[in-house]
């Protein structure tokens, strides 16, 4: 640790944002947020020393481990932990031997296939890699056997994957509609919420668990009685015989949104518990929580994921464009398009779908998720759908709220034990 104000020192302006709880036995095994400035804030920092790539095949120059130690850098990246902390083990972009994960680090070869999660995205787990990839790749449609394959892999099943005894099949055929959407199935997506205030539901959100619902902060005001929740809904005009509908006990707000640029546009929804009860609705095999992501970079650009709602089919030129059944499509994460969007692209903000505009988000689908799957056909609720320039127009992509951004602030409200609880 280096004190950062100290006079006359020159440091890195840019840092990687690390957390921990301090019951890590190593470095690699706590969360990491990606990039962030260093501000007068800032009073201590951690620097590692870096290298050139001509300097590591230098077996003179030590490489310096996190807990201080010093080895050869000939032993770096080679899934053995010679640090004893695994420092030496991570940001690889290759493994001299070993697996190597999606998150850059290295793990021993004994380590993949043992049912313990080592990689950051499940990649060291899947068994039959081309197989579970396959069946996870068909239009995000689960199958019978590919939740028993998933429901295989995950040491304790809490998320991220619908309850088998309830998954209806269908037969449909799939309905070109939306800016690339489709119909969705009944038990598609049972973490999807509709929100409804007065009448209408204008809105989306996402269960998470024990009885909370993340949404966008634009859909919502801080009047719980005003609105309602309404679980395992397909038809939004008629109440399925699974449909929860729940009363919200209290709104929580991100303190800093901005309902101009929509910055930090992020909202918890607490349900009202039932009578003499510590649970919100009775047990629905229909409803499932959809997955929080503990790290920024556990989805990248370019990764698949798919985004649901009751919004527009298309632009708002064509008459009676509201669909009544919940839509969904596949898109890719874009990331960062500050190039595109320019001041109104905010830290915590995160654009996916196509530039060409042939599949997006639109008005209605607000508050609803994006849902990204890890190498185990895992669901988790990367982003919230948020703004957008038009709808399906080309060079306009959709903007979601990244909701690994705000894992802490999550956090500090629906507490750490139902966060881990529903967290894989």
């Amino acid at each position: 640790l280096m004190n950062v104000s100290e006079p006359g020192q020159q440091w890195p302006k840019r840092c990687i944002g690390i957390h921990c709880t301090g019951l890590e036995n190593s470095l690699n095994e706590c969360s990491f947020y990606g990039h962030k400035l260093l501000s007068a804030r800032d009073n201590i920092a951690t620097f590692p020393s870096c290298y050139h790539e001509t300097e590591l095949g230098s077996s003179h120059i030590p490489f310096p481990c996190v807990n201080g130690k010093c080895i050869p850098l000939t032993s770096i990246c080679d899934s053995t932990n010679d640090c004893g902390d695994g420092s030496d083990e991570m940001c690889c972009k290759d493994c001299r031997k070993g697996f190597h994960c999606k998150s850059n680090v290295c793990i021993p070869s004994s380590s993949v296939g043992d049912k313990i999660m080592d990689c950051l995205g499940g990649d060291d787990e899947v068994e039959d890699r081309g197989k579970l990839i396959t069946i996870f790749s068909l239009e995000f449609q689960f199958t019978s056997v590919s939740i028993k394959i998933a429901r295989d892999f995950l040491e304790k099943f809490q998320c991220g994957v619908p309850n088998m005894d309830h998954l209806e099949p269908d037969t449909r055929i799939r309905k070109k509609r939306i800016v690339g959407g489709a119909e969705a199935g009944k038990t598609q997506f049972p973490w999807q919420v509709a929100l409804q205030e007065g009448g209408n539901i204008d809105c989306g959100g996402t269960y998470i668990g024990g009885c909370w619902v993340l949404t966008a902060a634009h859909c919502v005001r801080p009047k719980p009685e005003a609105f309602r929740v309404k679980l395992s809904v397909w038809n939004k005009r008629i109440i399925q015989s699974t449909t929860d509908i729940v009363p919200v006990e209290n709104i929580i707000i991100h303190p800093d949104f901005n309902p101009t640029t929509y910055k930090n546009d992020i909202a918890l929804i607490e349900l009202k518990k039932l009578p003499f009860s510590s649970v919100c609705f009775t047990e629905n095999a229909a409803v499932s929580p959809a997955c929080l992501p503990w790290s920024e970079d556990q989805f990248l650009p370019g990764d698949k994921c798919s985004v649901s709602g009751w919004g527009r089919l298309v632009g708002k030129q064509v008459v009676a464009s509201i669909p009544n059944v919940l839509q969904w499509a596949d898109i890719n994460i874009i990331g960062n398009c500050s190039g595109l969007y320019g001041h109104r692209y905010h830290k915590g903000m995160e654009c996916a779908g196509a530039l060409d505009g042939s599949v997006d988000s639109c008005q209605g689908d607000s508050g609803g998720p994006l849902i990204c799957r890890d190498e185990r056909g895992v669901a988790y609720i990367w982003g919230v759908v948020s703004w957008g320039e038009k709808c399906g127009v080309a060079g306009h992509p959709g903007v979601y709220t990244k909701v690994a951004y705000y894992h802490n602030w999550i956090t500090s409200h629906i507490g750490r034990e139902t966060a881990s609880k529903y967290n894989l």
